[in-house]
């Protein structure tokens, strides 16, 4: 029989303005600590010195420091999605506007401490994958409503199975920006990078695929 893997338990949730506000401030110590030393030198008095709180404040709302690694990634993907879905309610509004929206905001969302995230997603076990994978999804959710006013000028033969390898595509190359020793880096590199892959995503979804063309 497979025993099902223990996960920690939730962190307590603040329910007044003011827990809620000393929440943030120790999420984002603790993010600052260990995007520029690591996950495994970040320790809970660190934390605790950097937000300027003390020590059982914090154990007051996390039993260790595993638990506080669950609520930083939570606190990092949730980022994540509310970025990628302004930005695309202000796209412009046309596919390629959108594509161009879509990439540019997903390599931006991994530019902040872009080397902590990608080691939050490996070293943090099951939980944090299939946390992972559900702002996978609620990406590409994101994606396909911004896109839907304009499948019909998407020119492959399955318009919803093009903007899914679409979609696929960017983000793969966003995460792999992220940790190759050669990334996009600064504001200008950034912006060119992500120019290119809206252009290669827009042009693919506005070219006739082979299939199609073998046809006629």
């Amino acid at each position: 029989m497979n025993e099902e893997p223990q996960r920690p338990a939730a962190y307590r949730e603040p329910q007044q303005a003011r827990s809620a506000a000393t929440l943030a401030r120790v999420l984002r110590a603790a993010e600052e600590i260990a995007s520029t030393s690591g996950l495994e030198d970040m320790t809970i008095a660190g934390v605790a010195q950097r937000a300027g709180v003390a020590v059982g404040t914090i154990y007051r709302r996390f039993e260790d420091k595993e638990q506080l690694i669950s609520a930083l990634t939570e606190r990092m993907l949730e980022r994540r999605e509310e970025y990628v879905a302004e930005q695309l309610r202000t796209a412009e509004p046309s596919l390629g506007g959108v594509m161009d929206a879509y990439a540019h905001a997903l390599l931006q969302s991994f530019a902040d401490h872009s080397s902590l995230f990608p080691e939050l997603l490996r070293t943090r076990g099951t939980r944090s994958l299939e946390r992972g994978a559900r702002t996978i999804t609620e990406l590409h959710r994101l994606l396909l409503e911004a896109a839907a006013p304009y499948t019909g000028q998407i020119r492959r033969s399955d318009p919803e199975a093009a903007l899914d390898a679409a979609a696929r595509a960017l983000l793969g190359a966003c995460f792999h920006n992220s940790v190759r020793p050669d990334a996009a880096t600064g504001e200008e590199a950034r912006r060119r990078y992500a120019d290119e892959l809206g252009d290669m995503a827009t042009a693919y979804l506005l070219t006739p695929d082979r299939r199609r063309n073998a046809a006629t």
